[in-house]
């Protein structure tokens, strides 16, 4: 039974991982329905994914040792307990405590307090404002196929990005009123001194002390637990096998985020966080070319260049490691440690 629901649990979780829910954009940004989900920034772009099947790793239990029983002798246990031995009986004693005294502060009042009146004219500024001239929009923009593509339709294989069109406006100046007149009453605080004093804390007394009984403590062996024979039961010896469950068998072609290629987007211009630029895209090309080789796929030349041979080399990676198959998607490059 638990086993089912086990099987179950990972087929759930396996569903969530390769479902993606797609945000449909208005009909009038292309011409074609297949787009991408709509990215929360603009920049970004999009590529469809081989997404591989879905494969968990379960457990069966199989039965290694039959259960027994064994006789055990338990030896007897020893201790040491400790008795305490009157010395001497308690007793009080008799001990002066002398007076205390301590020095305490008091505030003595100098100056009555007062306060002053002045009258405060109104202050005025000059500020600037924002005033909207056209609201900002975004658009869908069709940039180049993907060298990466493994779909056979090649309406799949081209790259969507969000271009941001940004509002305009216009500064306007206008006087306002920063503060408004007013009477200030300023109060002058009264003006005190300390003086300093000598007063009895605790009268001086005498204090009945007792004086406690003094024990001596005697240390002796004793048996706290008889020798005894006892079964002990044996369980019987299990151990795990490793068993592979296909939890889903995954589908063809999936919308994923993959990092921009910016000799192929006007994000370029507008410096957007999403759209590198081009020495930081080279750079991020020769890293991944880089640390495929170092895990032994081959990319052949370190150049900052998607070749066939890249292409390859970073598709097997991706079919090893359970991963969305085809271009320089963000899941691949999570999985290989690289910045973006």
């Amino acid at each position: 039974m638990m086993k089912e629901v086990f099987k179950s649990i990972m087929t759930i979780m396996c569903i969530m991982l390769v479902g993606t829910t797609f945000a449909q954009a208005p009909s009038s940004a292309l011409p074609f329905d297949d787009l991408p989900p709509q990215p929360g920034e603009p920049g970004k772009c999009y590529a469809k994914c081989k997404i591989p099947a879905c494969v968990v790793m379960s457990e069966t239990t199989v039965k290694v040792k039959d259960e027994g029983v064994k006789i055990e002798i338990v030896p007897a246990e020893y201790g040491t307990v400790t008795e305490q031995v009157l010395v001497k009986e308690a007793s009080t004693k008799l001990v002066p405590v002398p007076a205390e005294y301590e020095t305490v502060t008091e505030q003595v009042l100098v100056k009555e307090a007062s306060s002053v009146i002045r009258d405060m004219p109104p202050r005025y500024e000059t500020v600037s404002e924002q005033k909207l001239v056209s609201e900002g929009y975004g658009e869908w923009v069709r940039k180049k196929r993907y060298a990466g593509c493994t779909s056979v339709n090649p309406e799949d294989c081209y790259i969507m990005c969000w271009e941001e069109v940004p509002a305009k406006y216009e500064t306007v100046m206008r006087q306002v009123l920063a503060e408004p007149g007013r009477t200030e009453v300023r109060e002058v605080p009264a003006e005190y001194r300390t003086v300093s004093k000598r007063v009895l804390k605790s009268p001086a007394r005498v204090d009945e002390v007792p004086v406690p009984a003094e024990y001596k403590t005697v240390t002796k062996t004793v048996v706290t637990k008889p020798a005894e024979t006892r079964e002990i039961a044996i369980p019987a010896e299990y151990k795990s096998v490793p068993k592979k469950i296909i939890a889903d068998t995954g589908k063809y072609m999936e919308w994923k985020e993959v990092l921009c290629d910016p000799t192929t987007s006007r994000s370029v211009s507008t410096s957007t966080s999403a759209s590198p630029s081009v020495e930081k895209y080279t750079y991020t090309v020769s890293k991944l070319q880089q640390t495929l080789l170092d895990r032994g796929y081959d990319p052949g030349p370190i150049d900052g260049i998607i070749g066939s041979k890249t292409n390859a080399a970073l598709e097997r990676f991706q079919a090893d490691n359970n991963l969305p198959i085809g271009g320089l998607n963000l899941d691949t490059l999570d999985a290989l440690g690289l910045q973006y």
